[in-house]
């Protein structure tokens, strides 16, 4: 009975929303900052790790956007988008033709023969009149795409819209390929700030993974001054609590937390919404099944925690050879592992902990493949952080599991 009148509210999954969005107020307050730009003096980025929330926050932004008068276009970016400079173009083009595909143009015909008036014709600003556009301008890709979306503008302006947002998830996928001389990442913010410089209202808000803005930064220094950067971190204590217990408010479900159970997911969660929303599925499905065999319920954290490691962790874990695995579980023995660390630090005690240990140059080499592998990254500061949540939580249950 309970399983037929009460459903399990909680939805981990990549860019799922939760039942309840808890926290993210302040992030929120800074998209609506930007939004009220009459001058698009800074584009948005949002980052952080894996299993915060990022996408999430986008698709909420979404609908504020277009609430304050802005179009919204975009999608999640792949690798192959950013393979050269015209597959960019494409993209943007691909991504504004469904928004302007209503506007409709009309050209005049020269008069043909005596005594005939000139003849108008209509056409729909879609992806092919873009791609006309596109492709009888002069110049190199970055003039012609500025050509498109200057045009584009001047045929949306008289819409009584604020402007437009071109918004990208997986963002850190862009890069540059200097060795097949193309620069799409450089070209995307090179046309958006000649855009912006001329009062036309195209904003970025680009989504992905800490490694997202030192891309930017090392493509066009101008992008430091470009973007407001906004770092999603855990939940706090508080907001871990309601989104919790906000989503079983509901009168039909059958079982309540108690006060350790809500702390014991706190804990083990670590505040990161994924975990809270994993956690809390498994949680209420063995509460469910236990009402209704008329067993005591409790949290089973050991169970979903061996769970949580196979699915989440296990298949990150199994991108690193022997020796970076080691070098991975002498970071996880720092006290900050889950913070930043240096390559002194780790080199420091790999020394005390290790008969075999890691020179300086071999750290910085094995973090640099360990970051293409997506386990850690570089932050501006030079320091390293983890790019997996928790990571070094699970390592220390590798070795107590040993």
């Amino acid at each position: 009975m309970a399983k037929a009148s009460f459903t399990n509210p909680f939805r981990p999954g990549a860019g799922h929303m939760p039942p309840y969005l808890a926290g993210r107020h302040k992030e929120t307050e800074e998209f609506l900052r930007l939004l009220r730009q009459d001058v698009v003096l800074e584009n948005f980025v949002l980052t952080g790790l894996r299993g915060v929330g990022k996408t999430v926050l986008q698709d909420t932004f979404k609908p504020l956007a277009i609430r304050h008068r802005w179009l919204w276009v975009g999608t999640d970016l792949s690798e192959s988008t950013s393979i050269s400079e015209a597959r960019i173009g494409v993209r943007l083009i691909t991504d504004l033709a469904p928004l302007t595909s209503g506007i409709v143009l009309k050209h005049d015909l020269p008069a043909m023969g005596f005594h005939r008036a000139p003849k108008q014709i209509k056409r729909h600003l879609d992806f092919e009149a873009m791609s006309d556009v596109f492709s009888q301008t002069a110049g190199l890709i970055a003039d012609k795409l500025k050509a498109v979306l200057e045009f584009v503008w001047s045929c949306l302006r008289q819409k009584r819209v604020k402007g437009v947002i071109f918004a990208y998830d997986e963002a850190q996928n862009l890069s540059d390929h200097a060795e097949g001389k193309e620069y799409p990442l450089s070209l995307m913010l090179d046309v958006f700030q000649s855009l912006q410089k001329k009062s036309i209202p195209f904003m970025l808000v680009l989504v992905g993974l800490p490694t997202l803005f030192p891309k930017l930064v090392e493509a066009r220094t101008f992008a430091e001054r470009m973007f407001h950067v906004v770092f999603l971190r855990r939940l706090s204590a508080a907001d871990s609590r309601d989104a919790i217990l906000q989503p079983i408010k509901d009168a039909r479900c059958p079982v309540k937390l108690s006060e350790k159970s809500v702390k014991l997911i706190v804990e083990v969660s670590g505040g990161y919404p994924y975990f809270l929303q994993f956690i809390c599925r498994e949680v209420y499905d063995a509460f469910l099944q236990k009402v209704d065999t008329g067993e005591t319920a409790s949290v089973p954290i050991q169970e979903i925690t061996r769970k949580l490691d196979n699915n989440f962790f296990a298949g990150r874990w199994a991108r690193a050879t022997d020796r970076q695995r080691e070098l991975l579980t002498v970071i996880a023995g720092l006290d900050h592992c889950d913070e930043e660390f240096t390559v002194q630090e780790v080199v420091e005690r790999a020394r005390r902990e290790l008969t075999k240990p890691f020179s300086p140059s071999h750290v910085n080499q094995m973090l640099s493949a360990l970051s293409n592998a997506g386990l850690v990254y570089k932050n501006r500061h030079g320091r390293y952080s983890f790019a997996v949540p928790l990571l070094g939580r699970f390592i220390q249950r590798q070795l107590e599991a040993r």
